[in-house]
């Protein structure tokens, strides 16, 4: 490793450091963790526990590769995007979700001042952050933390979350054509459901893992 990097991965270390310091002044659960293995390894002790296991659809948790071992422990695994699902049958999952165990999910951004902000098409995944899970487990990559206010967070997930992630899912919008956000009316628009956690919700155990390294979008 360069000095260049070294560097890089200090000055990040500084700012997601930052970022649990500040959540767990907001009473969150906090953890840094140096590497997305590291944070594997500590979704898959959390969920030796669990029975059934919620999943938000996130790219931060799929990066960590924890379908897989959590299936081989016979664990009951909720994912409403599984391929073969009638739109009744994920809407089923989808509810599920809200009493599982343990939910799994990221977060569009979080802010230096341990605010959790994100933007739900249809909010199942929003909504299973702040309450009916027993515990919920978000993971935070560095390229996730945003210096500045919710404002600026809401700002950065429609310039850069929303576009791919319109286009990944297929939704007929313009950013997932033009890769900008336009504020449209669009009938498949994905911007319809805004939270910010500045607390910890009261009866929600909310653990925050802030990786450093880039996990999603």
């Amino acid at each position: 490793m360069g000095q260049t990097e070294k560097l890089v991965i200090w000055s990040h270390e500084q700012k997601c450091r930052k970022v649990v310091e500040s959540l767990e002044k907001n009473g969150f659960g906090a953890l840094y963790c140096p590497t997305a293995a590291e944070a594997r390894e500590y979704l898959l002790a959390e969920a030796e526990e669990a029975e059934s296991i919620g999943f938000g659809g996130s790219l931060s948790i799929a990066e960590l590769q924890v379908i897989d071992p959590l299936q081989e422990a016979g664990k009951e695994l909720l994912i409403h995007a599984a391929p073969g699902l009638s739109l009744e049958e994920r809407l089923t999952v989808m509810r599920r979700q809200l009493t599982c165990d343990l939910f799994l999910t990221g977060t569009n951004a979080v802010t230096l001042s341990g605010f959790l902000v994100n933007i739900d098409a249809t909010g199942n995944r929003v909504a299973a952050m702040f309450f009916g899970p027993r515990k919920v487990i978000v993971v935070a990559g560095r390229n996730k933390i945003v210096e500045g206010d919710a404002a600026d967070a809401l700002r950065r997930v429609k310039s850069w979350a929303t576009p791919p992630n319109a286009k990944r899912l297929n939704f007929n919008t313009p950013c997932a054509t033009t890769g900008f956000c336009s504020d449209c009316n669009s009938p498949e628009r994905l911007c319809r459901v805004a939270t910010i956690l500045e607390r910890k919700p009261r009866f929600t155990d909310i653990r925050v893992l802030v990786v450093n390294e880039e996990l999603g979008l």
